[in-house]
């Protein structure tokens, strides 16, 4: 029996008109591995509003219940021309429970259970998910375990990397969202040394309280002596980077640069040996990435996202990640909301303009059935 619903869509046309409305879905009975979520929670993450929001004029959309018609101005529309014409749906990854399973053990098994998916279309009444990709959630709430895969993941897939690279520090550029305050439990959890840049004198407090010891304001005169010094003593070389756009990258090399310079015994015309990697994994800033000849030849800038590191990582790995993330889902990798909303209530302008800005610690968690 066929199960209906609301869900969200997003397309944008060859003229740059971006359309985002809720549409009635008849969803099909699953099948083979596949289980049918009846969605509690969602959150909304950067990773998710390139497709639902991306750069379009939200200031001059036309909003209607349900719905709302923007523009992408070029070349931002230019560089989606794959996805134009097309219906896609959003939402990586939330939470609900199984009310129905197809014809395999790992599906039936799921049956009644509620569980974190990661189906790609979360942002629905109703979704249609793989049992493999589902982490049942005990007794855990839904709001709990909402974004139990892409920050927890990505945060342990760093430490995971930095490990397998043969790195014992990390620097992170983002220092006091969701996925940083993640990352900074893990790494004292295994032992690394965490470099943390943040912008405000609160978000010093917030991760010193969590134990952070190297945590530098961006906004600050001495940032780059307060960096420099911090990269001394933990030897981060090897960082992550959420903005992309502007100079974020190119302030940690040329600090990592001079620390490098600085343990030299001989000069070289070519900069320091030392290797230094950053990895860009979001786009908080749209612009160009900025580099400068600052900081010799030894450097390496790449981007880094989730599920090419967990295919590459091998299926071990992600098992015992996965396992961590359940065991310590309102610890090491709780994440908090700013605000809740309903489907229709996310296409507001009020509240697009509120969590297309990407403040940090102001997530919010869509709840399709409030």
């Amino acid at each position: 029996m066929a199960t209906t619903g609301k869900q969200l869509f997003t397309t944008l046309e060859a003229d740059g008109t971006l359309s985002v409305a809720i549409e009635d879905v008849t969803f099909p009975e699953p099948t083979g591995n596949q289980v049918l979520v009846k969605m509690e929670a969602a959150p909304i993450n950067p990773s998710d509003l390139a497709i639902l929001v991306g750069a379009a004029d939200m200031e001059n959309a036309s909003y209607s219940p349900g719905k709302f018609i923007a523009k992408m101005p070029e070349p931002f529309n230019l560089g989606s021309k794959a996805r134009h014409g097309l219906k896609l749906p959003a939402g990586n990854e939330g939470a609900g429970t199984v009310v129905a399973a197809g014809d395999s053990d790992a599906a039936k098994a799921l049956m009644g259970q509620r569980v974190s998916c990661v189906p790609g279309n979360a942002y629905s009444q109703y979704c249609i998910a793989d049992a493999a990709m589902c982490l049942p959630l005990g007794d855990h709430s839904a709001e709990d375990g909402a974004s139990a895969f892409v920050n927890p993941m990505t945060a342990l897939g760093f430490a995971e990397n930095a490990k397998m690279d043969g790195q014992d520090a990390i620097l992170h550029t983002v220092g006091a969202s969701n996925l940083g305050q993640m990352l900074t439990r893990i790494c004292q959890e295994d032992g690394l040394g965490l470099v943390n840049i943040v912008r405000k004198d609160s978000q010093v407090d917030l991760l010193k309280e969590l134990g952070s010891t190297h945590v530098v304001n961006s906004s600050k005169d001495d940032f780059m002596d307060q960096l420099r010094s911090a990269i001394d003593d933990t030897g981060a070389f090897y960082g992550f980077d959420p903005i992309g756009g502007g100079r974020s990258v190119d302030k940690a090399f040329k600090a990592m640069e001079q620390v490098a310079v600085s343990q030299m015994t001989e000069y070289s015309r070519y900069g320091s040996n030392q290797p230094k990697r950053m990895f860009i994994y979001g786009r908080l800033d749209t612009g160009s990435t900025t580099l400068s000849p600052s900081y010799g030849f030894g450097w390496t800038l790449s981007g880094w996202l989730l599920f090419p590191f967990l295919q590459s990582a091998g299926n071990d790995t992600v098992s015992r990640m996965r396992q961590r993330v359940r065991e310590n889902l309102t610890t090491t990798f709780a994440s908090h909301y700013k605000k809740r909303v309903n489907l229709d209530e996310m296409l507001t302008k009020e509240a697009v303009t509120d969590y297309r800005a990407m403040k940090t610690g102001e997530k919010y968690l869509v709840t399709p059935w409030s």
